[in-house]
């Protein structure tokens, strides 16, 4: 695998293959849930290659950029044993040089939960997915659907914007006892590790509710909250039960899927996860 640091570098090696380009954006610090997107790749293109670049525009001024891990060799070995071609790891004045200043607002689907909560964020997602994929000129792009907003904000983009890629969502990775792969759950400490398998319990409580017949979208949430509630170590952010189009809150939901959506503190670390009903 290579290991390229300019936007140069990296148009070049495009120009210079042939074949489907399959494209993994991150922010490094890989796990299980990372490489199984470059598994998907993998499988369904000729080449495959992955971004490494904590993006600082999608960080509030109160979150964890300084802090977010971060590991080069560790993520190159990785990515190396699992098939990547080329890994595209710029510095930030590569990303923004001086003078930069256009910004991509993709509406009302970036607005709710956390959009609401955490302003900005996704502009500075959309921002960086577009230079990306217009850098990169990828055929198909991989995300996980463990940020299911995100990826519906990244659809939109695509959408509205004619980007030509295709957007592939792949499933969420769990660890054994249901906690969805996240690069921040290095964050969390033992007992608090042991805490954070409330979002999971939470879920299947919900989904169990669901299964039995119940489709009003305040007594899903009820349900989530109740569990959530129980754990001394958790904060909830939010526990909602949402439209997977439009992510606002459903009344009821007789006919057509639910999505299940859940930020939450354990200790100091927000984590979200969600779950597709329907």
């Amino acid at each position: 695998m290579r290991t390229v640091a300019t936007i140069a570098e990296l148009r070049a090696w495009r120009a210079e293959r042939n074949g489907l380009l399959g494209l993994v954006p991150t922010m490094g610090y890989l796990h299980a849930g990372h490489l199984s997107l470059v598994s998907a790749a993998r499988r369904e293109n000729e080449r495959v290659a992955a971004t490494l670049f904590v993006n600082p525009t999608q960080f509030g001024p109160a979150e964890d950029f300084k802090h977010y891990p971060r590991d080069l060799e560790r993520d190159q070995a990785l990515l190396a044993s699992a098939g990547c071609e080329l890994l595209f790891a710029p510095a930030v004045p590569e990303m923004y040089p001086a003078g930069v200043e256009t910004t991509i607002d993709v509406g009302s689907v970036a607005a709710p939960l956390e959009g609401e909560r955490r302003p900005g964020h996704f502009r500075g997602v959309a921002t960086v997915v577009m230079k990306l994929l217009q850098i990169a000129t990828p055929d198909r792009a991989y995300f996980g659907e463990k940020d299911a907003q995100q990826l519906a904000v990244i659809r939109r983009l695509v959408a509205d914007l004619n980007v030509p890629v295709e957007v592939r969502g792949c499933p969420t990775v769990r660890e054994s006892d249901g906690l969805a792969m996240s690069s921040r759950n290095t964050y969390l400490s033992a007992d608090e590790r042991r805490a954070a398998t409330v979002l999971a319990r939470a879920l299947d409580a919900a989904e169990g509710c669901w299964r039995a017949g119940e489709r009003r979208g305040a007594s899903l949430q009820h349900v989530l909250s109740e569990v959530l509630d129980r754990e001394p170590l958790a904060r909830t952010d939010y526990a909602v039960a949402a439209d997977p189009d439009s992510f606002q809150p459903v009344d009821h939901a007789q006919q057509g899927a639910v999505l299940l959506l859940l930020a939450v503190f354990i200790g100091k670390t927000r984590l979200i996860d969600n779950r597709l009903l329907g």
